[in-house]
């Protein structure tokens, strides 16, 4: 693959203040709830204007983007960095492992963030369509990761690959959302144990 092209200060600037906003909503929204925070609220803790907070995002549901589609785009990445010699159910289950393994203290407060806004979006719409497009968006990415893997352009067969796969991986993090385990949890409780439970379920799939 040709090297991606350097990001910008301004570039590296601007990501810093839309995760920083991300941190500040999610925190907000666990310590006095969905419907009572408010996006100038959000603005305020932040440190920014309101109008600035706007042009960053929409709506206060927004706001929490970057920390699902840094999660969901993690693993899809993760992909891409396996081993070249794996399979591809091989190469899914190694990202999975590397992506939600939660060995380190900044993955496991990433994936409580993950849990608790997964939590509210049982109750808001709006918090699902967020989600909804953090998981396509990584499905997208994962669609590229194996075309390159197969060394072909996306075919039938490659989309069909990549949305069940990813829909492997969705169905394993929420299922551990809603329950107590903690992220590094074993034995079958963290969402890596779960998500590969759910990959596993797949291997007579035909893959590329």
């Amino acid at each position: 693959m040709p090297d991606m092209p350097p990001v910008s200060l301004t570039e590296r600037r601007k990501n810093e203040t839309r995760l920083d906003i991300a941190r500040t909503a999610a925190a907000l929204f666990v310590a006095d709830g969905l419907r009572a925070t408010r996006a100038e609220d959000i603005a305020r803790a932040a440190g920014v204007a309101p109008r600035t907070f706007y042009r960053y995002f929409p709506t206060k549901e927004e706001s929490v983007a970057p920390l699902f589609a840094a999660g969901a785009q993690q693993w899809a990445e993760a992909v891409r960095r396996a081993p070249a010699e794996l399979s591809v159910p091989d190469a899914l289950r190694h990202a999975v492992r590397d992506a939600l393994g939660a060995e380190t203290a900044g993955a496991v407060e990433s994936l409580d963030w993950v849990r608790s806004l997964l939590r509210m979006s049982v109750e808001s719409a709006a918090l699902r369509a967020v989600w909804a497009d953090a998981c396509h968006a990584s499905e997208q990415t994962l669609l590229t990761v194996l075309g390159e893997r197969a060394g072909a352009a996306p075919s039938l067969d490659l989309r069909l690959a990549a949305a069940v796969a990813s829909a492997a991986v969705r169905v394993g993090v929420e299922s551990w959302a809603v329950e107590d385990a903690p992220p590094s949890g074993r034995e079958g409780a963290g969402p890596a144990v779960l998500a590969e439970r759910c990959l596993a379920a797949l291997d007579a799939f035909p893959w590329p």
